[in-house]
């Protein structure tokens, strides 16, 4: 609800703001805009431009090799896979996109997904899919005051007990040519544990 007010809010203001402009075209004059409209120029500006919450992101932008470790449940024999990340800036800087192919239990697969810092939130915002399934993650979370580490928290839906559970991820920024990201979720008891390890070491 807040995101389609936001949009709506939005729209209105940058069509407030161009309307001087386009009378003042036809004209020939300079445009004017009222103290409320440039304020709220302003202030959507703002909120549109990237900032430190985006270059945090910045290391991991690159080519990487990865690896990935999964566990279904505390103790059990790990399962393993991995593949290639390439990870480009979109949107002049606004989101994080990541194209993966891999492999995973003998099966290969492709994942997309994209991570970026709502400045209005803000808050670390993020989505993935992949071909092993038919949903998109959508997660939400924070930085720590080193800029090197951010916790997102998501709920997804569990096929087996037809459940929604929850679940976040730590990535960790270990120097400019490897980051870690680790995925907690419940076990059996609904006790948290590390489901996932992905680990990115720069090619």
């Amino acid at each position: 609800m807040r995101t389609a007010t936001f949009v709506r809010a939005t729209a209105v203001v940058l069509m407030l703001a161009a309307a001087p402009f386009a009378g003042a075209q036809q004209q020939g004059e300079a445009p004017k805009m009222t103290p409320e409209q440039q304020a709220a120029m302003e202030t959507y500006m703002k909120l549109a431009t990237p900032g430190a919450g985006h270059k945090a992101l910045e290391p991991m932008i690159g080519t990487w090799s990865v690896s990935t470790t999964m566990w279904e449940k505390p103790g059990a024999q790990p399962q393993t896979g991995g593949g290639t990340a390439e990870n480009t800036w979109v949107l002049g800087g606004r989101f994080v996109r990541q194209d993966f192919e891999g492999e995973f239990a003998g099966m290969k697969y492709q994942g997309l997904g994209f991570t970026g810092y709502d400045n209005y939130k803000k808050k670390y915002v993020g989505t993935w899919m992949d071909t092993m399934g038919t949903m998109m993650m959508h997660m939400q979370g924070s930085g720590d005051p080193s800029g090197k580490v951010f916790t997102l928290g998501s709920t997804v839906d569990d096929a087996m007990t037809g459940k929604s559970i929850k679940v976040r991820t730590v990535t960790r920024i270990v120097d400019a040519n490897k980051h870690v990201m680790e995925m907690f979720g419940p076990d059996p008891a609904g006790k948290e544990f590390k489901m996932m390890e992905i680990v990115y070491t720069r090619k």
